[in-house]
């Protein structure tokens, strides 16, 4: 199964994913993926993204700074592949549940976490990630019907987590 939300507000996907993460967590599920934590440095640049990856201590910076003019994408694609290695490396040790910070661009593209969502999904692990808004049609056609929206809700979330790890093959 593969559950994602849809949260209004900048932050606040990565926000419940990483509490419904944590949590699930300290409860002793068995889990592969990562976590977003931004960092705001400098009211003038960008926040500094770093995934927190969920079966270690490793925290892999994922953003790039291309200075106060730049406009291109500032998503560090080395630093995200480094993150997909050592989250790939966890689902095959017994993993009940992937967590992914988002499906962005790069798993739109192919790239990215993506071939480790269907990875997963072929394994029996179901797996929650959040989408972007103007992200959601590229999404809708990648799973093909197959996700179900979860409310932005850290306890619908998390019962959902517990409910589909549970049958986890």
């Amino acid at each position: 199964m593969l559950g994602y939300i849809v949260a209004e507000g900048r932050g606040k996907a990565d926000e419940l994913i990483r509490d419904v993460a944590l949590k699930l967590q300290a409860q002793g599920l068995a889990m592969a993926g990562a976590v977003q934590v931004n960092i705001e440095t400098d009211p003038a640049r960008k926040c500094q993204m770093d995934l927190h990856i969920l079966s270690g201590n490793a925290v892999v910076r994922i953003s790039q700074d291309l200075g106060l003019l730049s406009r291109g994408c500032r998503l560090d694609p080395n630093g995200l592949e480094r993150a997909v290695g050592l989250v790939g490396a966890a689902l095959q040790q017994g993993a009940r549940l992937l967590v992914v910070n988002k499906f962005g661009k790069q798993e739109i593209d192919g790239r990215g976490f993506r071939p480790l969502i269907g990875e997963a999904l072929a394994m029996g692990v179901p797996v929650l990630t959040a989408v972007n808004a103007g992200n959601l049609q590229a999404f809708e056609t990648f799973c093909d019907g197959f996700g179900e929206q979860l409310p932005a809700d850290a306890q619908a979330i998390h019962a959902w987590c517990l409910r589909h790890s549970q049958l986890a093959a």
